[in-house]
């Protein structure tokens, strides 16, 4: 039977820049949000729309895992929700049958976005279900927070140079 989590977080980022870096630019932003833990992000299937599989890859000595692969489930520009489903890797080795994070950005001011989090999964009997959906929510909530300090920082700088993309809060 499918379970759900959900979580909300309110970021000093407008929504159109938020939506350009996390959910259109991700294989660009992902990397340069985490490098010490994402080595890279790549579209092995797709053009980078729904349906497409991404493939991550993370440095050894960061995460148990070195990779995990995800399909794009859900990419809806005009109400700003995207999600991902997990297709091998990550908690699918850990007693997981499904495992799907959908977000949704909402504008609250011209500088501020609400986005709330649900994380749905289906788990094996055997297993201890609470400990990694809420361990993802953590990790979602924390990433969310290196991305809007990366973005800030971006922003701050005259010719965004070491950013490498061009977003304004």
């Amino acid at each position: 039977m499918m379970k759900e989590l959900n979580g909300k977080i309110e970021v000093s980022i407008g929504l159109e820049a938020l939506w350009q870096a996390w959910a259109k630019d991700m294989i660009v932003t992902i990397p340069k949000v985490m490098p010490n833990v994402v080595k890279d992000v790549k579209v092995i299937e797709g053009d980078g729309g729904v349906g497409s599989i991404l493939l991550f890859t993370f440095f050894s000595d960061m995460t148990p895992i070195s990779s995990k692969k995800e399909t794009i489930t859900d990419l809806d520009e005009n109400s700003h929700e995207f999600g991902y489903q997990v297709l091998e890797g990550g908690y699918l080795e850990n007693g997981y049958s499904c495992y799907k994070i959908n977000f949704k950005l909402s504008a609250i001011e011209e500088h501020k976005t609400l986005i709330n989090v649900k994380i749905t999964y289906d788990c094996k009997s055997d297993i201890e279900e609470s400990t990694p959906p809420l361990k993802t929510l953590e990790s979602t909530l924390f990433y969310i927070g290196c991305l809007e300090t990366y973005l800030l920082n971006c922003a701050l700088l005259q010719d965004n140079q070491g950013c490498g993309i061009n977003y304004e809060g």
